[in-house]
């Protein structure tokens, strides 16, 4: 039994059997990358010495493990796509990539990775690239603890940092990102899994995904872009310990929501945001254990949003907690933290025993005419809201938390 486990072990791994070091650099056998790629077999690894590679477009067409020492750099003179990998069971680690071409006809990055199964791409910098990472129609690959960088002024003029099309099972991780037009973009992803990747001063969002169900984003903070987090068109999403602040703008929000749904929000912070999320036509989504604090608008809740259940998160600081655009609520508020809310709890058991109506007369007006923030914090504006709360008369009556916390939560 143990000679046949042993022959089965062999066929399914021949490559380690006959895998070779090949090394490229100034006195290496190879002096020239692509010759070292058309000369490997695969299940060789390429040891590539750090100096200078300008060589045009590489292409990759071998599973090889393709290591750099001392930080090589390739260099794509602003007119190539500088790698095209093009195999399965790749790995790439320990390059600067820089100086891609720019064109928005081709999409050329400094790794893209075409119709691939299994390919890492890990420990490398990515300077001043069209895309950085580029993965088409692929499956099972890794990007891990990669620094991204671009100066990117106009998003038509820029790529993505981390760009994924059509593809499945993937794994981005510990990965930081700045200066792209997205920081990371999934169209068609599925399966997949982002976490601790910190995405910064993007041009439009720090994460941005359309039609991609069945996704996890862990632990990620997004920080200073232009519009903040967008999810769209997409079904069973979770998103968990993320940090979305100082989004700022006319159109820039935390997390974005639109025509998402059967989706987990909890525990993400808030903080900072023109509002902390928007949501429009999403469906029974859960958003608990979450922080909203010193944003314009904690959430804004569109009449189109429908069986979404907001519990046990605290409000604290914003300039108005809820705000919607329509008079039927039919979404649940239950036991969360607000900081303006004044009633009492007799029985002491950290309940409000009187409910709570977080939507204002004054949200409500400025939702219908923006101008009107220009009133915000005169004593007109404070009767107004104050008379909202003795006799409701425009506020939605069934927009309440029946039962609001006293005391914040330890999120």
């Amino acid at each position: 039994m143990r000679l046949i486990s042993i022959f089965f072990l062999s066929l399914a791994f021949p490559l380690l059997l006959i895998s070779r070091t090949i090394s490229v650099g100034e006195s290496k056998l190879f002096s020239k990358l692509q010759l070292a790629f058309d000369a490997a077999n695969d299940g060789d690894s390429i040891i590539v010495f750090g100096g200078f590679y300008v060589e045009g477009n590489l292409i990759l067409k071998k599973s090889v493990h393709l290591i750099g020492k001392n930080l090589p750099v390739v260099d794509g003179q602003k007119k190539y796509e500088i790698l095209s990998v093009k195999a399965n069971h790749v790995i790439i680690e320990g390059f600067r990539f820089q100086n891609s071409g720019f064109s928005s006809m081709t999409d050329p990055g400094a790794i893209k990775v075409y119709n691939s199964k299994f390919v890492t791409v890990r420990n490398n910098v990515l300077d001043d690239n069209f895309f950085g990472v580029y993965l088409q129609y692929c499956k099972n690959c890794v990007i891990e603890n990669n620094t991204i960088k671009a100066y990117g002024i106009e998003e038509q003029q820029i790529g993505n940092g981390i760009h994924c099309w059509k593809s499945d099972s993937l794994y981005i991780s510990g990965n930081t990102i700045s200066g792209h037009r997205d920081g990371i973009y999934f169209e068609f992803v599925t399966n997949s899994l982002i976490e601790k990747n910190n995405s910064d001063s993007n041009i439009r969002y720090g994460l941005h995904f359309m039609f991609s169900n069945n996704d996890d984003y862990i632990e990620n903070t997004f920080r200073n872009n232009g519009a903040g987090v967008a999810v769209m068109f997409t079904k069973h999403v979770k998103m968990i310990n993320n940090i979305f602040e100082e989004n700022w703008g006319d159109a820039a929000y935390g997390l974005l929501l639109k025509d998402i749904s059967d989706s987990f929000i909890t525990g993400n912070s808030f903080n900072n945001n023109t509002s902390g999320i928007y949501m429009e036509g999403v469906n029974r989504a859960i958003v608990e254990n979450n922080s909203f604090a010193s944003n314009g608008w904690g959430m804004k809740i569109q009449a189109n949003c429908m069986d979404n259940t907001i519990t046990s998160n605290n409000f604290i600081n914003n300039t108005f907690d809820i705000s919607t655009n329509g008079t039927l609520v039919l979404n649940t508020f239950s036991g969360n933290y607000w900081d303006k809310y004044e009633g009492y709890d007799l029985n002491r058991d950290n309940i409000g025993d009187v409910p709570y109506h977080p939507l204002s007369i004054f949200s409500v007006i400025v939702e219908n005419n923006p101008p009107a923030m220009l009133l915000f914090r005169s004593f007109m504006v404070t009767l107004l809201d104050r008379s909202e709360k003795m006799i409701p008369s425009i506020t939605p009556d069934n927009f309440v938390d029946n039962s609001p916390l006293m005391h914040s939560l330890s999120l």
